[in-house]
């Protein structure tokens, strides 16, 4: 009784790490892309190219199961993408 509670207890917790790990690369992806609409990739590179390799990365620990580092990633990916649109925003309002 007591391994099928570990299985089950185990199970339920890869399981959260996989939802929570769907939903930050989904709000990360919208947010990478909403700033490569923008033209971050020209007027915040830095920012931007930060975001996308870390959502990459995320992908790639997902894939092996890595759940927790992968959304770890996303949710870094997603902060620098925020930058990277406030940083355009900010750019474009400057301009001339």
């Amino acid at each position: 009784m007591r391994t099928v509670l570990v299985a089950l207890a185990l199970a339920l917790t890869t399981g959260c790490g996989g939802l929570h790990y769907a939903i930050a690369v989904n709000s990360a992806s919208a947010r990478v892309e909403e700033a490569k609409a923008l033209g971050a990739d020209q007027l915040a590179p830095y920012e931007y190219y930060y975001a996308k390799a870390h959502l990459e990365q995320a992908q790639i620990e997902s894939a092996e199961a890595n759940y927790s580092d992968a959304a770890n990633l996303a949710e870094e990916a997603e902060t620098s993408a925020a930058k990277a649109i406030e940083l355009t925003q900010t750019a474009r309002r400057t301009r001339p």
